[in-house]
């Protein structure tokens, strides 16, 4: 039976469609490899030390865990370094990412040694994409106008650290952190992914919403474009380090282990 030129054109709609929808759903249905290795990669405001409640559980519940100290400098060099630890992985390993280092986990998560990807209140573009362009049609965050910068370095400030960053932690707590807050290069913004892991990975992202460091409703449409297995932990942006318990079980189940 011949067919006619609306439906062949409906048909051809259809058919691209169910393409893309299964491409973008890949990483949700597919099911991760068990892992015991597990690499941690911290945003900016932070260094490797913010994952320590999460490492700690993770321990304890017989996994590998490795912290990697995020440079800063740039998205090439950063990608480096999450790479080199990676390398020293013994087996399948989820790599996990917090804030700005999505964009590392969107990159170097195509490393062979990776089973799953896991985004914390993080980062997550499609490859080539300009996050700054996309982050800027959602409501601009509060912590936004707390960064300063001297030179090319960038920091946030002390009242934007407490109140915008770290806003659900006891005051001692966050003042400690902000003590070890590490500045980046502003070149780091720059940046832009040439892949994104999350096309052909088990993904999984945990929502902050409470978050007023990037905007929640950013996150929900990063994790529903990715097909992302999903969470939404009521905390601020250091969700990792205030709802270390959720984290943990996510990460967890990335790995294919019982929570």
């Amino acid at each position: 039976m011949m067919m006619n030129r609306r439906a062949f054109s409906a048909a051809l709609l259809t058919g691209v469609a169910a393409s893309l929808i299964s491409t973008r759903g890949k990483a949700a249905n597919s099911t991760p490899v068990k892992a015991r290795n597990v690499v941690l990669v911290h945003g900016l405001f932070a260094d490797g030390s913010c994952w320590t409640e999460v490492i700690a559980r993770l321990q304890a519940a017989g996994l590998n865990a490795t912290s990697v100290q995020n440079p800063l400098t740039t998205l090439p060099e950063a990608v480096a370094s999450a790479e080199r630890v990676l390398a020293r992985q013994d087996g399948p390993t989820v790599l996990v990412g917090h804030s700005f280092s999505g964009m590392i986990v969107t990159e170097a998560g195509v490393h062979p040694n990776v089973s799953a990807l896991v985004y914390v209140a993080a980062r997550a573009p499609d490859a080539g994409e300009d996050y700054t362009a996309l982050a800027k049609t959602f409501p601009t965050p509060p912590a936004s106008a707390g960064i300063v910068f001297d030179g090319d370095e960038g920091r946030l400030s002390e009242e934007a650290f407490l109140r915008d960053f770290a806003g659900d932690l006891p005051e001692a707590k966050a003042r400690v952190l902000y003590a070890v807050q590490q500045p980046f290069n502003k070149a780091l913004l720059s940046g832009k992914t040439t892949h994104a892991a999350w096309r052909s990975k088990p993904s999984y992202y945990a929502v902050s919403t409470e978050d007023r460091t990037i905007n929640p409703d950013l996150e929900r449409f990063m994790a529903k474009r990715m097909g992302a297995k999903t969470i939404e932990v009521k905390a601020s942006h250091l969700s990792l380090i205030s709802r270390p318990d959720e984290i943990t079980r996510l990460i967890l189940e990335a790995a294919g282990q019982q929570a």
